[in-house]
């Protein structure tokens, strides 16, 4: 369930970040109210899989967000995202069962449209 802060005070919406963990990068794009993500694996196993869904979030800790989404494949995502300190922890069960956990730096993009890898279905 998404709190009740604004759009105006979420560290993510309206913006997009690159993820780089161990053996998978991604490119994830939040929508201005941020209740939808856009996102494209850039690296690893499931490079090239792009898609865009629901995602609820709730503000753990100051800048720090659990963000969840479901993708059309039935693979379901699960982040813990500190925009303060650029740090990311993500739990993954892909569409073929296998789960991943990882964690690694977060970076902002300079601008969503410079993600040329993420591209609405």
């Amino acid at each position: 369930m998404n709190t009740n802060t604004t759009p105006q005070k979420l560290l993510f919406a309206g913006r997009s970040f690159r993820v780089d963990y161990d053996g998978l990068s991604a490119h994830n794009i939040y929508s201005e109210d941020g209740e939808s993500i856009r996102y494209a694996i850039v690296a690893g196993p499931y490079a090239g899989a792009t898609g865009e869904a629901r995602c609820e979030w709730q503000e753990i800790s100051e800048g720090v967000y659990a963000i969840s989404w479901q993708e059309a494949d039935g693979a379901t995502v699960v982040h813990v995202d500190d925009f303060v300190r650029g740090r990311s922890m993500a739990f993954f069960t892909a569409a073929d069962k296998a789960f991943y956990r990882m964690q690694g730096p977060l970076t902002a993009l300079a601008d969503p449209s410079a993600s040329k890898d993420v591209r609405k279905n």
